[in-house]
């Protein structure tokens, strides 16, 4: 059986290059997806197995990245939950947590259940996907999804997420472990259905202070990739991402992942001496350089190869593909890591 390349660099084994996949890889950038979505809800893109397969092979198809992300959404979860989500065409809440009766009426997660086709999903594309390229679930962490369960909308919803951290930390710590609770039920079938690395999203996790991140934000990451391990799931590789790396750099091994994505901002060489050799990590391209028409390919992925090493790197960028990418650039910066990282590993 082989190995996926990404599996291999994420268990920190010698790999021969880098392997590479992108945040948000299929969506909005490609022609092919617009023409699904001319026809198509985004939920029944991700309620209907056949069409998420579909969605989460076209990159793979088109470029031959090594890693095939889930077409999902971080939301389902909580659609699940009870709190009613609807796309308008950003996240709506239909139930947002105002008190301590909403969480209560926030229901376990049946994963087969209420979330069955993702894992019909994960079936369909496994059956299709190369055996070189890994298949990788994913979820929202708990804070993450607090924040929108408590009505999110932009940076005001951020801070409102912070307050009410700080001003209801008992219900807040009761939300964030039903939440941990719905992440390991839901990332445990994804793992069962054929996912061979799952990533935990904290996209809104850097915004919180160090302080506060400890606090709210790690113990509840660590609750679910430990939840992962005592069902018997630690030999799949468990990456833990937030933007906003760089000011929790030193605390970020709080989150108890065995690979942690490293946003753009941050310095990648300093990440990779901070938590250590022995840790991988992935990223952290600037997704702007995709965008850009006279930034030097060759050479802004040649720096985040140098500063990364050839060992325990999985190449990404630092958040997601933008929906104005030009897919000609996206190829041109897959074989750039592919050529480079070949001559590094040599």
């Amino acid at each position: 059986m082989i190995t996926p390349l990404i599996v291999r660099a994420l268990k920190n084994e010698v790999v021969e290059r880098t392997p590479v996949w992108f945040m948000r890889q299929a969506g909005r950038h490609l022609p092919e997806y617009r023409a699904l979505r001319q026809r198509h809800s985004f939920m029944e893109l991700c309620y209907t197995p056949s069409l998420a397969a579909e969605v989460t092979l076209q990159p793979v198809r088109r470029y031959g990245v090594d890693g095939a992300i889930l077409f999902s959404d971080i939301l389902l979860v909580l659609d699940a939950m009870g709190a009613g989500v609807r796309f308008e065409p950003g996240p709506i809440i239909d139930r947002p947590v105002t008190c301590a009766a909403d969480i209560d009426k926030l229901k376990p997660v049946d994963p087969h259940a209420d979330l069955g086709a993702v894992q019909a999903a994960i079936k369909l594309i496994k059956a299709e996907l190369p055996p070189s390229a890994a298949m990788l679930g994913f979820a929202g962490a708990p804070f993450t999804l607090l924040t929108y369960l408590l009505d999110h909308h932009g940076p005001r919803g951020l801070l409102k997420s912070r307050a009410f951290l700080l001003d209801e930390p008992a219900l807040a710590a009761r939300l964030l472990d039903k939440l941990a609770t719905a992440n390991v039920a839901q990332l445990a079938a994804q793992i069962e259905a054929g996912a061979q690395a799952v990533q935990l999203f904290d996209t809104w996790g850097g915004s919180l202070t160090p302080a506060l991140w400890r606090r709210f934000a790690a113990p509840y990451a660590r609750k679910v990739f430990e939840g992962l391990r005592a069902l018997g799931h630690a030999a799949t590789p468990m990456i833990y991402f937030t933007r906003g790396t760089a000011g929790l750099l030193g605390h970020l091994k709080e989150a108890g992942a065995d690979a942690y994505g490293v946003d753009w901002t941050c310095d990648l060489a300093k990440a990779r001496a901070t938590l250590g050799a022995e840790t991988p990590v992935q990223g952290n391209l600037d997704p702007a350089v995709l965008l850009s028409a006279t930034a030097d390919l060759n050479a802004e992925v040649a720096a985040v190869l140098k500063a990364a090493g050839p060992r325990g790197h999985v190449f990404n960028l630092g958040h997601g593909v933008d929906q104005d990418v030009d897919p000609a650039r996206f190829q041109a910066t897959v074989e750039a890591v592919r050529r480079l990282s070949e001559a590094q590993h040599a």
